[in-house]
């Protein structure tokens, strides 16, 4: 899959906006490899995450997202942008196949492993395995990262923190989703 072009002409726009519109705390991006394959993931507090992510980096994100964008007018936008639509009521495997091609070119995927946002009263919700599948299938590293704090117009309080990447260890896809949900979980507990 090739760099989307309308993905590289909006992200400065996007970057320079969430900067002045926001504000937000941007730690650890050196923990984003300016080269190889990248698998995101990390908790889904609002549906400007994925802009948030995308104004953190200046290398291109393939966002798993719900099919429904591609929908409409929203199509050509969303196509435009490089996302990989997920059908939410199936287990569609042409999504694996889509992100594994992104990661296998060296390429970065975004995922949200929580398959939503997180409305509940729960820190996070349970991660679906996809994230974690996608990066051992393809021997890519997993960054998590955590997003706190809320979407407040000049306010200081948004932040994202990328955490150190790894590589899966073993192919207890199970075990290692629990792993990277503990991981993401308890660096939350600590804000």
């Amino acid at each position: 899959m090739k760099d989307p072009i309308f993905y590289k002409i909006v992200r400065p726009i996007i970057k320079y906006l969430f900067l002045i519109i926001f504000r937000p705390k941007i730690v650890g991006k050196e923990n984003i490899k300016k080269n190889g394959s990248i698998v995101l993931c990390g908790n889904h507090t609002n549906y400007l995450d994925c802009l948030l992510l995308i104004s953190s980096t200046n290398r291109v994100i393939h966002f798993l997202a719900k099919d429904s964008l591609y929908k409409g007018i929203k199509k050509p936008i969303f196509k435009g942008m490089g996302i990989i639509p997920v059908n939410r009521s199936i287990k569609d495997k042409s999504v694996l196949k889509k992100a594994s091609s992104v990661l296998n070119n060296n390429g970065v995927v975004g995922v949200f492993p929580e398959g939503t946002i997180n409305r509940t009263n729960d820190i996070i919700m349970p991660f679906k395995i996809g994230a974690v599948k996608m990066a051992s299938d393809t021997n890519s590293l997993i960054v998590p990262f955590i997003i706190t704090g809320k979407y407040k117009i000049l306010h200081n309080n948004l932040k994202i923190e990328f955490l150190k990447g790894y590589k899966i260890s073993n192919k207890e896809i199970e075990k290692e989703n629990k792993i990277l949900m503990d991981k993401v979980k308890q660096k939350l507990e600590k804000r």
